[in-house]
């Protein structure tokens, strides 16, 4: 636990998820380190990305009710009106999806991009192919959410990818969400994407980066229409 508390003092703060990854890391390096020595170095940085990937920096989240924040660390991969998944029970009609692809790299916690009740939750199973595909939205396995925001219902939709095995929820069906408010985090690589309602224009370009809490990724209404709000 020593190494643990150490690791998180200098990549403060990690989630808690992250915890027994970590240390089962570097026993692991340690195992391998009696085997060869060059082996517990392997590890050693095997370990110290692993803490990296369970960061969960704190963020500053506009609270305007009529802006959308990114949900996820990563690129905006996917700007267009599609049908919404079944599950979601959002309708037979076309809307905004944005979505946003997370490498190994990026920071795994999810936050809510709007306030409001979850309204529902629905679980999945699925293939694990590329979460960057389009057809992952339909043929992958994920977990969802809606949240019924002062807009209108917006759909949450995470998606494993070809390394990620594992969606962890940190909220239920019933509870109230503030925007930016942690719920939910995926394992390792995956895709986020966000179902939003009639009214909202996108402020975010496929290929763009986003950061969870604080990018803004949609606007409700007409009156700025034709710019984008981007920060890094």
């Amino acid at each position: 636990m020593d190494m643990i508390q150490s690791i998180r003092n200098v990549l403060v703060p990690i989630h808690r998820q992250g915890y027994p990854f970590i240390a089962g890391f570097f026993v692991a390096s340690i195992l391998l380190g009696f085997l060869w020595e060059p082996l517990f170095w392997l590890g050693l940085v095997l370990t110290l990305w692993c803490a990296y990937f369970f960061r969960d920096p704190e963020r500053v989240t506009p609270q305007a009710e009529h802006l959308a924040v990114s949900p996820a660390d990563g690129k905006v991969s996917l700007v267009g009106h599609v049908l919404p998944p079944a599950e979601l029970a959002l309708g037979d009609e076309p809307m905004l999806r944005i979505s946003i692809f997370m490498n190994v790299f990026d920071c795994h916690v999810n936050r809510a991009p709007v306030r409001g009740r979850i309204l529902r939750m629905a679980y999945k199973e699925g293939q694990f192919a590329n979460a960057e595909l389009d057809k992952a939205s339909e043929v992958n396995e994920r977990s969802s959410l809606v949240i019924d925001s002062p807009k209108g219902e917006v759909g949450v939709v995470q998606i494993a990818g070809a390394v990620a095995r594992r969606i962890v929820p940190f909220v239920s069906a019933g509870e109230h969400l503030e925007t930016g408010q942690r719920f939910g985090l995926i394992r390792f690589g995956s895709r986020l994407d966000i179902y939003l309602p009639e009214g909202f224009q996108p402020r975010v370009s496929e290929g763009q980066t986003a950061r969870a809490g604080e990018t803004v990724i949609a606007e409700h209404g007409a009156g700025l229409s034709g710019w984008a709000f981007r920060r890094d």
